[in-house]
């Protein structure tokens, strides 16, 4: 019967691989081999998804997801994130499954696995949000990341063609301001990748279609998911770097985590250090360094959360 149930739920909470088909999403298409890369994500996405909602515990979903091919790990791992997430949140489901992620296979990939959660909130009526942990105070804004390129991915026309600001979110619980909107942007820059096509100047003009206040994090995003999921080359790294502009800094502080996610995971692939030596001028070992040495010492969140401090130092090093 339990088996019966777990299959029920993924039929049932799984989308179909033609979702996340660039033609299917009306993003754009470069070129074959950018297309088949960027496509691969999404569906790796959905195999890490669908690996959490099949599985009798945290542990069983690990062979699947130690399986995936390297550079595209993470994404199931970030699928995974959402599918415990989603089960946490369900009504009348035992809870637990996402600390137990985050503590034990998810935690080389604990980036990944924060945005996931965030993918899951994007799904679950409000009401369920508390049932869903996200204990680290720093990479908890890392769900709103998640949550933003969600919609930017499955509503492109709202909140990229018409650069839709949603309404405010109370979340974190006891967390004042709105800071969740920047870490929805940040999201949303990264879905633009996606978007985009990998196009440095498409992905440049979206962005300059958007309010200037919200320029910097979307660049942010963009500059996350140049590092963590490629589909450029070198020539078109340097372009992205050229179009950025003034936010340049943003850039690179978003290649730190791109590249301090993959470091962190053991996932450092071939195009890594492509992207940091140009976004950030250095490897990414360097990159991620900066990421944990500017961690030290972060005050508690108040007006201004530790996340967007921490952010600001990463950046100052550009």
């Amino acid at each position: 019967m339990a088996s019966l149930l777990r299959e029920a739920r993924t039929r049932l909470f799984t989308p179909n691989r033609i979702e996340t088909t660039l033609a299917r999403r009306g993003f754009f298409a470069k070129d074959e081999a950018t297309r088949l890369r960027l496509e691969n994500v999404g569906a790796t996405f959905l195999d890490g998804f669908e690996a959490a909602l099949r599985s009798k515990d945290v542990q069983s979903a690990t062979a699947v997801l130690d399986a995936v091919d390297r550079p595209f790990r993470g994404f199931a791992f970030e699928g995974a994130g959402m599918g415990f997430a989603v089960l946490d949140g369900m009504p009348g489901n035992r809870g637990g499954r996402v600390r137990q992620f985050l503590e034990g296979p998810g935690e080389p990939h604990i980036y990944m696995a924060y945005v996931g959660i965030g993918w899951a909130l994007a799904k679950l009526p409000r009401f369920c949000w508390s049932n869903v942990d996200a204990p680290d105070p720093l990479l908890r804004w890392l769900v709103m990341d998640g949550y933003g390129f969600y919609h930017a991915y499955f509503k492109t026309n709202q909140y990229v063609h018409q650069q839709l600001v949603g309404p405010p979110l109370r979340w974190p619980a006891g967390v004042t301001g709105n800071y969740a909107q920047r870490g929805i942007d940040q999201g949303i820059g990264r879905a633009m990748w996606f978007v985009a096509g990998a196009n440095p100047g498409l992905a440049a003009s979206l962005i300059g279609r958007f309010a200037p206040d919200r320029q910097p994090d979307l660049w942010a995003g963009i500059g996350l998911a140049a590092t963590y999921a490629g589909g450029v080359t070198e020539e078109e790294l340097t372009e992205l770097r050229r179009v950025a502009g003034q936010y340049r800094p943003q850039l690179a502080q978003g290649s730190t985590f791109g590249a301090q996610a993959r470091v962190y995971a053991g996932l450092v692939t071939e195009h890594t250090p492509v992207a940091t030596g140009i976004l950030c001028g250095m490897t990414p070992e360097e990159a991620g360094k900066i990421t944990e040495m500017e961690k030290a010492a972060l005050p508690d969140d108040g007006d201004e959360p530790a996340f967007e401090i921490w952010r600001q130092r990463i950046q100052s090093h550009f």
